[in-house]
């Protein structure tokens, strides 16, 4: 793929590269009034505080911007490939993407970015930049003041993260929640990261701690054949039988009530047992937010573990379903496999599944 790159500010003290993707962000209204696309590289005319901040900034922009409902794993590889290939130049990276499956993108590169030691700040807007009350400006240049901070020569953020609407998230635990405030996405089973106000106020005990030892080494093996079951009342036998018995897919991400609660219903038990046995990975989590799976608290869940369906604890979806498609492309199998998918493995989960 051949990337457009501009350098924006060639002065400063730290240097950070701003990958842009697509989405709402990188909108102005056309001739017509409608929203197309802008030059990326001339975003300075739109966001002239950027040289001030006094940070080194080079953008490289993706051919084609990316509408976010139709990112696909080669996508994710893309970025994870542009900060593989320029890590050693530049202190950070900041990612501006579409807020529909930011939380799915945040989350999977995450896992893809194996000893991750420099910040990567996904950020976007609820508005396009164009327009005069949009979020892009705060946003971006937020965004790009967190991947910039450091002490002592160290960046204080080492962990994927995204940044929105006053608040930094841990990437791997950030949900969008909301499509009609700017305040999109929250993280309800994690504490804020960072908070901008007249400072930007850092929870240091919640981050991610440096290790200026670590390599970063990309993980590019993914595997998509998973899905998800999401449980409702009424649901039928057939429903469930037809996405549990799909031949291509390895597991399944299922949505439950609560605390991991499903019905007990020996047909409904019966499907996932048949699943189970014909080798597939079943992960349970809860449907609330800010929920947590307790299999076993309840008798309508205490069936799961003696079927083999694995607790997700307080993972989120988008983490979940991430994870898998991560452990499926990295081969992971059997006990390893099931260990992994209840352990956290990038601060995505608390340490054991419940």
């Amino acid at each position: 793929m051949k990337y457009k790159i501009v350098n924006i500010n060639e002065s400063g003290e730290r240097s950070v590269l701003i990958i842009y993707t697509g989405g709402t962000f990188g909108m102005v209204q056309d001739a017509s009034g409608a929203l197309a696309p802008f030059n990326f590289g001339k975003v300075v005319d739109r966001v002239p505080e950027l040289k001030q901040l006094g940070i080194r900034l080079t953008v490289i922009s993706f051919p084609k911007p990316i509408d976010s409902s139709n990112i696909l794993l080669q996508d994710w590889k893309d970025m994870a490939y542009i900060i593989e290939e320029n890590y050693a130049q530049y202190d950070a990276f900041v990612i501006l993407h579409g807020t529909d499956t930011m939380a799915y993108s945040s989350s999977m590169l995450s896992y893809m970015l194996e000893g991750l030691n420099k910040p990567v700040i996904f950020t976007g807007a609820q508005m396009p930049i164009g327009s005069i009350r949009s979020d892009a400006r705060e946003n971006l240049i937020t965004a790009l003041e967190i991947a910039s901070a450091h002490n002592d020569g160290q960046p204080i953020v080492s962990e994927v993260c995204v940044y929105f609407n006053y608040l930094l998230l841990r990437g791997s635990r950030s949900q969008k929640l909301r499509s009609s405030t700017f305040a999109a996405f929250e993280s309800e089973n994690y504490p804020v990261l960072a908070e901008a106000g007249i400072e930007i106020e850092f929870n240091y005990s919640a981050l991610m701690p440096h290790n200026p030892k670590s390599k970063l080494k990309v993980k590019y093996d993914l595997d998509s054949n998973v899905s998800i079951l999401k449980i409702f009342p009424g649901i039928t036998e057939h429903v469930v039988r037809t996405i549990l018995n799909d031949s291509s897919a390895k597991g399944f991400v299922m949505e439950t009530f609560g605390s991991g609660n499903t019905m007990n219903f020996n047909w409904f038990l019966d499907c996932l047992k048949d699943a189970v046995n014909d080798g597939k990975t079943i992960l349970n989590v809860s449907q609330c937010i800010g929920g947590e799976v307790h299999q076993g608290r309840y008798e309508t869940s205490k069936r799961l573990n003696e079927i083999g369906v694995l607790s997700g604890g307080d993972i989120t979806t988008e983490a979940a379903i991430t994870k898998m498609m991560f452990l499926f492309g990295s081969k992971k199998e059997g006990e390893e496999l099931d260990y992994l998918l209840t352990h956290s493995i990038v601060g995505e989960m608390d340490h054991v599944a419940g």
